[in-house]
Order: C-alpha cells, then structure tokens, then sequence
C-alpha cells in the first residue's frame, strides 16, 4: 500500500511521565527465507547477501508494511551487517524529518521512551514492527534518520499540488530541496496502474508519493556526506519506493553520483519450495528476499 494514501493514524502513548522501559517481544527464532541475486540469475544465501551489501553505500530495503516475517528480516539485515562490522547509519520512511529533534534525544538517552512515542507520531504497530531497530541502534550507539517528509504536508501536496510547499512555508525545510517530479514516465505509469488505471485522478496523490521520494533520498544522501568516514546507510521503506530502483532509490542515487545504492525487495510468498521469479521480479531489485508471508 503507497504510503500516501496509508492513512496511518498516530498511535497511541502513555503521558510522558516516569520512565517506562518496555520489553522487547523475544521473536520465534526461525525465520523462513530465500534469497535470489537477480544480478546472478541465481540463488544465494542470507550470508552471501550481506557481504555483497557490506561494499554498498546505500541499501534501500523494500518492505511489505504488513508482513511480520518481513521485519524480522530487516532486523536480521541490521544485526547481519553491524556483526561484519558495517559502520550502519539506519534510516526510517517511518519517521519524517520534523521529530529528528525529539528521535536523537531519545537515542541518546536523554528522554524516556513515553516522551518519545507520544511526540513522535509512530506507526500504528511500532512496538513489533519497527521498535527492534530503533532498540538495537539506541543500544549500539547508532544514528538514526528520520527521512521522511511530515504526513501533513504530503496530505496538503495531494490536495492542492506542489504550490502546497513553496517557499513561503514554514514547514519548507522539512521536504527534499530540489524537487523531480515529472507526471510521465516508468514510476508516474506505475503509480497510475497502482491507483487503479485513473491518470485524470492521479497527479496531486503522485506529487505527494514523489515529495516523500524525494525527501528520502536527500536525507540519504545527507546523512552519507555528514559521516565522518566511510558508513553504508541502511533505509527501510516501503517497498513501492525503491522497487526497480525507482522513487526514492533513484531520487538518492541522483543525490550520490559514483555511489553504490543497492536495492532489496522482501517478498512474501505462500511457498518457498515452488519459487520461480517472474520476469518483472527480475528487475525489481539487486535482492529478492522470498519470505512465507502471514496468513490473512
């Protein structure tokens, strides 16, 4: 589901009072997965993948928003790379740009976690889905970028269009500064097809989903050329925004010339054992990470 039109409601958190240290759910120790390298037309493994990933600048790993299997596996490519010993930076489509502020102050120890839930705006299933990772950054002393741009203002560009942050906003600083959203091409038909076939309907919702690659792929890149060192930024978003190496995957790569963004795709399937990647798989990403998806 695009993350625009999501309609994600804030979730709810206690009053930021006395400290509250919730524990983390110990998750079933097995999870289900096979990996193919498109690049190699071939299967691989788990552990081949993360020393290919280990050379990258930047991975941006493609989630299904509502797969527990698929956070699991992102958390496993988070603690698989930082075992090789991978300088990571993580960075989260979950959180957008105005809370970085109140997610550093968190990170480093300096508000409880009430405080930072309740001003944050996390996901409705944070607490499964996305919490591991900021937990295991907070414990290893990560970074962590909120990359996203306010919901608000991607809710205003879908009404009205781009004129929603020019520059006599306020809020200007919180979207990508330079912004490519031409109304054609590969990415536009997609995002057409995806909404159902109405192009007449579809320019002002695309202009949102844009701004939000936009912005994703600048935070990227500003948090590579802001590290002090050689770092591989780690980004988890939906995976509409960098499959094929479209959305927010191209906007970074624009943004790092000579730089390697590599892509990776988590896909739920019914059955692991009767895999043959389709034609479309193939170009979907460097990574297909096949997973037994939950049953609805």
């Amino acid at each position: 589901m695009l993350a625009v039109l999501a309609g994600l409601a804030v979730a709810g958190a206690p009053e930021p009072r006395a400290l509250q240290v919730l524990p983390l759910a110990a998750p079933p120790s097995y999870v289900p997965e096979r990996v193919y390298d498109t690049r190699r037309s071939a299967f691989g493994d788990f552990e081949a993948m993360l020393a290919d990933l280990s050379q990258a600048d930047a991975i941006m790993v493609g989630e299904q928003h509502d797969d527990p299997n698929t956070h699991r596996l992102e958390l496993a490519i988070l603690e698989g790379l930082l075992r090789r010993g991978v300088p990571v930076v993580l960075s989260l489509e979950m959180f957008e740009r105005d809370v970085q502020p109140l997610l550093d102050r968190y990170l480093a120890g300096e508000i409880a976690e009430p405080e930072f839930l309740a001003g944050s705006r996390p996901w409705p299933r944070y607490a499964t889905d996305y919490r591991p990772l900021v937990e295991l950054a907070r414990a290893r002393r990560l970074r962590v970028v909120a990359a996203n741009v306010p919901r608000r203002m991607a809710s205003d560009v879908s009404k009205t269009g781009l004129s929603a942050i020019g520059g006599g906003s306020p809020d200007r600083a919180f979207a990508a500064r330079d912004l490519e959203c031409p109304p054609s091409g590969r990415y536009f038909d997609r995002f057409a097809e995806a909404m159902g076939g109405h192009q007449a309907a579809t320019p002002n919702f695309y202009y949102a989903q844009c701004v939000k690659d936009e912005t994703m792929g600048e935070s990227i890149a500003e948090a590579a050329a802001k590290s002090a060192g050689r770092v591989t930024i780690v980004h988890m978003n939906g995976a509409f925004h960098s499959d094929f190496s479209d959305g927010a995957a191209h906007s970074a790569r624009r943004r790092m010339p000579g730089r390697r963004v590599a892509v990776v795709s988590v896909l739920p399937v019914s059955d692991l054992d009767a895999l043959q990647p389709s034609a479309d798989d193939l170009k979907r990403a460097d990574f297909l990470v096949y997973t037994v998806g939950a049953k609805k």
